[in-house]
């Protein structure tokens, strides 16, 4: 099904990713992976605001003080409120990791709905088929950042089901292309029998970025086709909507009845002049409010 969509500001991204609605601000935010940048949307105003960051972040989270917890190459950090025309808060590491060869950073996380924070790593030459990646769990109030599962090459699609107690994984490398479905235990943040949610080898595009609705529709990036998928929990294709980009990279529900899908998308050339945007679609349906991690 083809989406009519708003453009939002002019900015072409790299690798736009992790889309944060802030109902706080009734603003939008994500990160610029490779050109080490986060950006701001207001939709009131229609302004857009950008701050240098000294490596580059694959995902992040709200914090209770306002401010962010962004998975960089070498560690979780924390930075203080993002202030216009001021620069990025200096980055405070929180916990550092120990990747298993050169060439790797993080790449896709959030927070799950208890406020625990979830990320994948990555080798950042997917040419490799490297399957060096590992997906992270950090709890701030212990400070502890364990490794929980391993054999990963492009890990992506971290979301969680609207009650918690489901958790999503994919990766998005071809010589993957699953999403994975998990028990999750919310009280210790333990995901369980995990079982193929999609195969995406049978749908257009390969999984990337994903956002859960308030229905508990699971709407995950096509990368390379174009299309944002929504599943229903039990893994039907429900619908698909067209977005102007061929890569489109993680979704993310906002806007004041959070009835807004915002797209993030990969600039690839000028072959395809909105690669990189940022789009807003308007899916029919009302996302979740994204978690802040809880200290």
């Amino acid at each position: 099904m083809a989406g009519t969509y708003e453009r939002i500001g002019d900015m072409r991204c790299g690798v736009g990713e992790s889309p944060v609605w802030h109902a706080g601000e009734a603003a939008l935010y994500w990160t610029d992976i490779p050109n080490r940048t986060l950006w701001r949307f207001d939709p009131a105003s229609g302004d857009t605001r950008h701050w240098a960051i000294p490596e580059m972040a694959g995902c992040m989270a709200m914090t209770a003080d306002g401010g962010w917890l962004l998975a960089m190459e070498t560690g979780l950090f924390r930075i203080g409120k993002l202030v216009a025309g001021q620069p990025a808060p200096t980055p405070q590491p929180v916990a550092a990791v120990q990747h298993a060869r050169g060439g790797m950073r993080f790449n896709d996380g959030r927070c799950d709905r208890q406020g625990r924070f979830w990320a994948g790593t990555m080798v950042m030459d997917m040419s490799l088929a490297a399957t060096d990646g590992k997906l992270y769990r950090y709890d701030a109030r212990s400070g502890a950042l364990d490794v929980v599962r391993e054999d990963l090459i492009t890990p992506n699609g971290l979301a969680f089901s609207p009650d918690g107690r489901t958790m999503y994984l994919s990766d998005s490398h071809p010589a993957r292309q699953a999403v994975w479905a998990f028990d999750y235990d919310v009280d210790t943040g333990t995901p369980a029998n995990g079982r193929v949610f999609i195969d995406m080898n049978r749908y257009p595009g390969r999984p990337d970025g994903a956002a859960v609705d308030q229905d508990g529709g699971y709407w995950i990036c096509g990368n390379d086709a174009g299309q944002v998928h929504r599943f229903t929990p039990d893994g039907r294709l429900d619908r698909s909507l067209a977005v102007p980009f061929a890569k489109p990279a993680m979704c993310a529900f906002g806007g004041s009845g959070l009835d807004t899908l915002y797209v993030t998308s990969i600039r690839t050339d000028d072959s395809d002049p909105l690669s990189g945007a940022v789009v807003a679609l308007r899916p029919g349906v009302r996302g979740t409010a994204e978690p802040v991690l809880r200290d």
